[in-house]
């Protein structure tokens, strides 16, 4: 009998400690877009963008293990809130709504939105979008800004970026709201469809990794770890790879 509580003290300080494979490794759930390059997006299987990979430096600075899985943007902070997620990537723009469901970590890039339309189009600015048809993603800072700023115009909401630009090549809407980032990408990979930046205007709204209300020691270790890879140079490293002509805010030159 003595014997065999000492194995089994024995046995339960190893577990404590560590003693078993991967015990003590908690995966940490992202959930992120596919679609949404250069900020988030797939490539070949896995999940990237300046986004993505800045959580991934964030994660490896604070010795965390990350997966990533795909959502639609409209769902995304929804399922941080009822915890399917751990964390949300996704160029998250922290509005006041927004913080009512979950919280974010501290600023990792501020919002700069585009106006795409095709060339040869009449829209020049926000004034010239009324009556027409807008695509915007569905639940997006720049679904709110056209609302809010051009009630005469037409706002069709999509769940996620593809289907947004296909609509926008295709003609069933004459314009389309979207992060500049996104929207200088979508120029580039795809000639044929003669798009282009109409404008583009730097909103005073900070992104964010959302995390569940209350979690503390997550948000706190993913603060951590973005001082962290802000003073090394990796923040900046990875915004010329990823955003070479968005502005770098002083914050973030380390």
């Amino acid at each position: 009998m003595r014997k065999a509580l000492l194995a089994a003290a024995l046995l339960l300080s190893l577990t404590a400690c560590g003693g078993g494979s991967g015990a003590g490794e908690t995966t940490l759930k992202v959930g992120t877009l596919s679609d949404a390059p250069p900020n988030i997006f797939l490539k070949d299987g896995q999940f990237t963008g300046f986004d993505n990979e800045l959580l991934r430096a964030i994660a490896a600075k604070q010795n965390l293990k990350l997966e990533f899985t795909a959502t639609d943007f409209s769902a995304l902070l929804g399922q941080v809130n009822n915890g399917r997620f751990d964390i949300g990537s996704s160029a998250i723009a922290q509005t006041d709504e927004r913080k009512k469901t979950v919280d974010f970590s501290a600023p990792y890039d501020y919002e700069t939105m585009s106006i795409q339309a095709k060339e040869g189009t009449p829209v020049t600015d926000e004034a010239s979008l009324g009556g027409k048809r807008v695509a915007v993603i569905q639940g997006t800072v720049g679904d709110k800004w056209l609302t809010e700023k051009v009630p005469a115009a037409q706002a069709v909401r999509f769940p996620d970026y593809a289907a947004a630009l296909a609509g926008l090549k295709s003609g069933s809407v004459e314009a389309y709201i979207l992060d500049q980032s996104i929207a200088e990408k979508n120029v580039t990979e795809n000639p044929d469809a003669k798009l282009k930046v109409v404008k583009s205007f730097t909103l005073d709204i900070p992104h964010g990794f959302a995390v569940k209300k209350g979690n503390t020691d997550l948000l706190n270790k993913v603060n951590e770890g973005l001082k962290q890879v802000i003073a090394d140079g990796t923040w900046l490293k990875l915004h010329n790879q990823f955003l070479p002509t968005a502005p770098v805010p002083a914050e973030f030159k380390g």
